[in-house]
């Protein structure tokens, strides 16, 4: 597969996309060695789907996960999880926060209102 620029893709128009995401699927369905009936049915849709989705016609994102499913390529879209990253100014300001030493606490010989013996 030729790899493309992030210039090419922003430039280019869905319709080509849905061909680019076509091309892929066609790619690793072949380099599997399985057919067009076998991967529809392992993805749970009919062959004319699949050829219509190789195509760039005819495509849904349902159709797209089922495909990537029955390829064993779903872990390509972890790309899209949402991940929280914290801001280096976060990172400061929970590092104040952080205790440096421990306490002594329910030491008997430590009152915290001490009588005075006088």
């Amino acid at each position: 597969m030729t790899e493309l620029s992030d210039k090419t893709w922003i430039s280019a128009s869905d319709t080509a996309l849905l061909g680019i995401l076509g091309a892929f699927i066609r790619h690793h369905r072949l380099q599997q060695n399985k057919t067009q009936s076998r991967l529809a049915t392992e993805a749970g849709i009919v062959r004319s789907t699949l050829s219509l989705f190789e195509k760039g016609e005819n495509t849904s994102l349902l159709v797209f996960i089922q495909l990537l499913r029955a390829l064993k390529l779903l872990h390509m879209l972890q790309d899209f999880q949402v991940k929280q990253q914290v801001s280096p100014i976060q990172l400061a300001r929970l590092e104040q926060t952080q205790r440096i030493r421990a306490r002594r606490t329910g030491d008997p010989d430590r009152r915290t209102n001490p009588e005075s013996g006088w």
